[in-house]
């Protein structure tokens, strides 16, 4: 588990926890995780990218989140969304590269397209889009998780780490695996609160494909720079779906990542990281810090 500290922040919805690291003065990196992770999923990347960039994890309202959101906060895609375009606002941040992953990539690209205004390069690694939205696999948990009960049933297993090292939990997200101590601090909030479960009910309930269609049909107006980096052995997101998201904006380019699952952050991080450097045009000054490898 890192030692990071996290700032707490009030937005509409509620308050959201966030980590803010590197220095001020660099390239500002927004990193957006998916659904029953939180900013740990980013740990190794920032580990690197903090040397030349301000690196700024918020832990948003996707089921791991610690403080359960307002009784009446909208979490759905384009709600969410809203919360990461205030906290960059509420932050002064400007020309941002936001970079999404899994779930998160869905509510990166609602973001880019409904509040662009403080968006300066868009970086999308193996996430859900088109007409997948959640993933096939995740589509009969998402369908049963009506309320407290019902996340509860479905989550309950979860305490167990064999459990959450299945297939059914995290085993097929990071090929290399993850550590016990972080997954289980992922679920620990949606089993301890029915409120964070609560929140898990609304957010499942707004995860539909015509949210991710509706977002690649306005990404192709998105005119500033974007990085699609896909896992090669990506288990819920076929590379397909990165190729035609490249294909449809128009300044892009499309990265395939080798010995990776969809939780490139967790098996490629370094290679990921490098990437980024070079993408933010680090690389071209010669500032990539040691360690840094780019792709």
């Amino acid at each position: 588990m890192e030692a990071s500290t996290t700032k707490e922040i009030r937005l509409s919805g509620g308050t959201i926890r966030y980590r803010d690291e590197g220095p001020k003065d660099g390239p500002v990196l927004v990193f957006i995780h998916g659904f029953l992770v939180d900013g740990q999923l980013w740990r190794k990347v920032t580990a690197e990218t903090t040397a030349w960039a301000r690196c700024i994890r918020p832990d948003l309202p996707l089921g791991s989140h610690a403080i359960a959101m307002d009784n009446d906060a909208d979490l759905s895609p384009k709600g969410v969304a809203k919360l990461i375009s205030e906290l960059l606002e509420a932050l002064d941040l400007e020309d941002v590269t936001v970079v999404g992953n899994d779930t998160g990539g869905a509510i990166t690209q609602v973001l880019v397209t409904e509040f662009p205004d403080r968006i300066g390069r868009l970086v999308l690694t193996s996430c859900d889009a088109f007409e997948e939205f959640p993933p096939k696999l995740f589509k009969p948990l998402m369908s049963a998780a009506r309320g407290p009960k019902s996340v509860y049933g479905l989550l309950a297993g979860t305490k167990s780490a064999t459990v959450r090292n299945s297939p059914i939990a995290y085993g097929w997200t990071a090929k290399h695996g993850i550590p016990d101590d972080v997954t289980e601090a992922w679920v620990t909030p949606a089993l301890t609160d029915e409120f964070v479960r609560r929140d898990i009910a609304k957010l499942a309930r707004g995860m539909k494909p015509e949210v991710t269609l509706d977002a690649a049909a306005k990404l192709a107006a998105f005119d500033k720079p974007a990085l699609i980096v896909w896992a090669a052995e990506d288990k819920f997101f076929d590379p397909e779906l990165g190729r035609r998201l490249a294909a449809v904006i128009p300044n892009s380019r499309f990265e395939l990542i080798d010995d990776s699952y969809a939780f490139i952050p967790e098996d490629q991080p370094a290679t990921l990281a490098g990437l980024l450097a070079e993408f933010c045009g680090i690389q071209a000054a010669g500032k990539v810090p040691a360690g840094t490898s780019p792709a």
